[in-house]
């Protein structure tokens, strides 16, 4: 009975790890494209850099203080922290790839997170994210046209009790499927449309 239990813990914990491994790598290859494109002012960087500078563990630090000025860690960010760090760039590339919070590629105003983790990958969460994907017209990890919307499959949103369960900016939405989470995504564009300033006469 015991050994039972452990073996399903364990098939869950390969299935969760080859998920996270799936997602970090499909998160990587989208990224490489985009990166090339960015030419951001890395003059902003300079207060950061001396703020961090010579400090040990500094690295998350830097990497979070430069997501903030820009959004995103802009490719030219590495080499500026590694010289300022002695750290390589392939190990600080690592470091951002590793951790979901950060981003190398500029993202929507409303970032819908898609929670792929066991409890939701069992209960189907790939159509909420199929769905979504139809709709917005743009493949996981990429951002709608208009900068509105930006769809991340992330691998653990710690609401299991709700899956499958999605976030758009600070709010959750479970227990969905595919036309649900799409019907959501739709009143919160209205919502979008209804909030912008009408045109001045």
């Amino acid at each position: 009975m015991l050994s039972d239990r452990i073996a399903t813990l364990v098939r869950s914990r390969l299935l969760l790890n080859s998920i996270y491994l799936i997602m970090r790598i499909n998160r990587i290859a989208h990224t490489q494209h985009s990166q090339l494109k960015d030419d951001a002012d890395l003059s902003l960087m300079k207060p950061l850099l001396i703020k961090y500078d010579q400090k040990p563990g500094s690295l998350i630090p830097l990497l979070q203080g430069t997501q903030e000025l820009y959004g995103f860690l802009p490719s030219g960010a590495f080499k500026a922290i590694s010289e300022a760090t002695g750290i390589a760039p392939a190990d600080i590339y690592g470091v951002a790839t590793f951790y979901a919070q950060f981003r190398l590629s500029p993202v929507g105003k409303n970032i819908i997170k898609v929670c792929h983790g066991t409890a939701c990958h069992v209960q189907n969460a790939n159509a909420i994210t199929d769905a979504l994907k139809d709709h917005l017209g743009v493949n996981d990890g990429e951002t709608t046209a208009d900068g509105e919307f930006t769809l991340e499959s992330v691998a653990c949103l710690g609401c299991c009790s709700l899956a499958p369960v999605m976030m758009i900016g600070e709010n959750t939405y479970g227990k969905l499927n595919g036309k649900s989470a799409v019907k959501i995504l739709k009143e919160i564009k209205n919502q979008l449309c209804t909030d912008q300033p009408k045109a001045e006469k």
